[in-house]
């Protein structure tokens, strides 16, 4: 089972499709933005990823009217919300960038007005955090777009995943294992979990979104068949901003995506044979020749 995504398929025999997680790194500057999807291009990524909300629709009614301490000072939690988010007009460039670039862009929309947005802007794909699995309402305008979904089941019982997955069309939709701990540590990241979804959703493709620190959980997501990896990408970990902490920095982005290329070779298929490697050694070594 594959899904196409822009040019490139998603599945057990194509590439494992790695996603550079802007997110809100780029603290609202295009310029910031810019950078990090050439480091996701650099890279050897196939796509980076964005999220989009209408913060007076997506933001908790609660936090609301909590002040937050950021850069352009002291301002509440729905002001600083609006302070991040990209209008039509820096969307449109910063798409256009990753486009030019060769990546695909999409975003999490965190509302159904969030989705007419980037289905205006034509997005090849959406992605469904984790937060959102619950909210149905959503899913269903996600769904209807006939677009490619991918869906992250952080903070979920496997009762709500089953009932966010029976909203899309199995044809369309890929799966992510996630953890919604930042930064994630390994005790949690509970990996067998992508051979449990892999078995429940039949022919879904089954990837990884990881929040850890390191590569090497998300490596071991590879070897344990994920075909989709994302992650928090970020200029610099000590940047301001909830997501920086638990992002990669271009260094480690690289080693990632490099270190998934080499695993994806090594697993090989499965079918037994002599390698061409071995006729040397089995000529000098092997006494008795069957």
């Amino acid at each position: 089972m594959m899904v196409a995504i822009g040019s490139h398929f998603v599945g057990q025999a194509h590439p494992v499709y790695v996603i550079g997680e802007i997110g809100l790194n780029h603290n609202g500057d295009v310029d910031i933005a810019k950078r990090l999807i050439d480091v996701a291009a650099d890279a050897g990524a196939q796509a980076v990823k964005f999220q989009k909300r209408t913060p007076e629709i997506s933001t908790p009614d609660h936090m609301k009217n909590t002040l937050r301490e950021t850069p352009w000072g002291t301002m509440t939690y729905l002001e600083y919300r609006y302070r991040v988010e990209f209008d039509r007009e820096q969307y449109i460039e910063i798409g256009d960038y990753a486009t030019v670039n060769g990546l695909d862009w999409f975003a999490s929309p965190w509302d159904e007005p969030s989705v007419a947005f980037l289905e205006d802007l034509n997005v090849v794909a959406h992605k469904v955090a984790s937060a959102s699995l619950t909210d149905s309402s959503m899913l269903r305008a996600l769904a209807d777009t006939g677009k490619p979904v991918i869906l992250s089941t952080g903070m979920s019982t496997i009762e709500q995943i089953d009932t966010a997955v029976e909203l899309f069309d199995a044809d369309n939709l890929v799966i992510l294992h996630a953890t919604s701990t930042y930064p994630l540590p390994p005790e949690e990241a509970n990996l067998r979990m992508i051979d449990t979804l892999s078995q429940r959703y039949t022919g879904v493709p089954v990837g990884y979104s990881g929040h850890e620190r390191g590569l090497q959980v998300s490596l071991a997501a590879v070897a344990l068949g994920a075909v989709v990896v994302e992650r928090h990408i970020t200029l610099d970990r000590t940047m301001w901003g909830s997501d920086h902490a638990a992002s990669l920095e271009p260094g480690g982005f690289e080693h990632l995506v490099r270190d998934i290329r080499i695993i994806s070779e090594a697993l090989g298929d499965g079918v037994k044979r002599v390698f061409p490697g071995e006729l040397a050694p089995m000529a000098k070594l092997r006494r008795v020749v069957a």
